[in-house]
């Protein structure tokens, strides 16, 4: 009796100690995500970790192998409050965690610094949100994007602007971000026909734009053309309206969020805003978008903001290069993430030679009723 108990407690002993050394052969893969946590952008950084974390969710749950061998995705989550200085001490800090890659960041300005010292490490890179033409023309290999550039959003928004719009007497405003500064000048350029009127700055913590809307509303445009985000795009709206100018109101997707209402008053947004957004599906994709947005919704009870399907979609890229190299090791897998095919909730992602997704798409929206309406989908 006494040695049958000592051979099933062996037994059980040696089970145990396999089942162990399973669990601890599982390979743990740490992906980065950045974005502006704190500050006025917060909400939508918080929108892009909340995609990272659904990828993460669902790529564990499907029990990913990677060459045969079990891993576990976890995420490392860090907040460069869309500032470039903590955007390149946060890169650092990735690159030293000895991260398998990063997702971010969102603002032009705070992935371009970042992008040198992911390059220099070797560590490949996917922005779900930047969109300043710089990014991937550095000749940086590690550097890819999911979203169309600025050279297509801010001229395709300047050419809509003429020959939908009608307009005939443009503002122009940036915020003297890499972003805002970039967009505004490719809307510029997409604008033909049309007389820019006034060109102003302002920055992306400005909260009084008194001065530059008084200078606006003498030369009595048709059109004010705002590069930079929505923390500061809904106020200036709010102002535009509270000195009577009549113009319409057009911005890049750092304006187009379902927050904007919200910052610039419902009334200031009605019949007045169009906006464009990097990205969208075109009507035989949009139940998989819808079904993402009611996921989202029932995991953190809140609607998405902007970025949060092109996080998850970043994230799910970076792990079909894994798994088609055969390798979490960035050395290994980053050439199969410049030539990767994945069918994502945003559509298909591939990337052309200098990591820009190839033929991105752009969604157009406007505002009936204080709610985001979307008015077409354009290649």
């Amino acid at each position: 009796m006494q040695t049958k108990f000592i051979a099933v407690a062996t037994a059980a002993a040696f089970a145990a100690s396999a089942a162990a050394g399973v669990a601890h052969a599982q390979e743990i893969i740490k992906i980065g995500h950045v974005g502006p946590i704190s500050g006025a952008q917060a909400h939508l950084g918080k929108d892009e970790e909340n995609g990272a974390k659904l990828a993460v969710a669902d790529l564990n749950a499907k029990g990913i192998k990677i060459a045969g061998k079990p891993v576990k995705f976890v995420l490392q989550l860090e907040d460069d409050g869309a500032d470039p200085k903590q955007a390149t001490t946060v890169a650092q800090k990735l690159v030293d965690a000895k991260v398998n890659g990063v997702i971010g960041h969102l603002n032009s300005g705070t992935t371009v610094p970042a992008s040198r010292i992911y390059f220099n490490a070797g560590l490949p890179q996917i922005s779900p949100a930047s969109t300043n033409p710089i990014f991937t023309k550095q000749k940086f290999n590690t550097t890819f994007r999911v979203v169309a550039n600025d050279s297509k959003l801010g001229g395709t928004l300047g050419s809509y602007a003429v020959t939908k719009l009608g307009a005939k007497k443009i503002a122009v405003i940036d915020d003297r971000t890499a972003y805002g500064m970039g967009v505004a000048t490719e809307f510029v350029k997409g604008a033909k026909g049309a007389q820019i009127v006034d060109k102003q700055f302002t920055n992306d913590k400005a909260t009084d734009f008194n001065a530059i809307l008084t200078s606006i509303k003498a030369k009595n445009p048709d059109l004010v053309f705002f590069g930079g985000m929505d923390a500061v795009g809904g106020p200036l709206l709010r102002q535009m309206k509270a000195l009577g100018i009549k113009a319409k109101f057009m911005g890049g997707d750092g304006v187009c969020t379902d927050a904007l209402p919200r910052l610039a008053g419902a009334t200031a947004v009605e019949g007045v805003v169009t906006c464009a957004e990097a990205g969208g599906v075109p009507a035989e994709l949009q139940k998989n978008m819808d079904d993402f947005h009611a996921r989202y919704r029932k995991a953190y009870n809140q609607e998405v903001q902007l970025y949060a399907p092109y996080v998850y979609d970043a994230v799910m890229t970076m792990a079909q290069a894994m798994q088609d190299a055969g390798s979490a090791d960035p050395k290994k897998y980053l050439p199969f993430l410049a030539k990767v095919k994945y069918q994502g909730v945003t559509g298909l992602i591939t990337f052309d030679q200098f990591g820009d997704i190839n033929n991105g798409s752009l969604t157009l929206f406007t505002y009936p009723g204080a709610k985001k309406t979307k008015l077409e989908v354009v290649h």
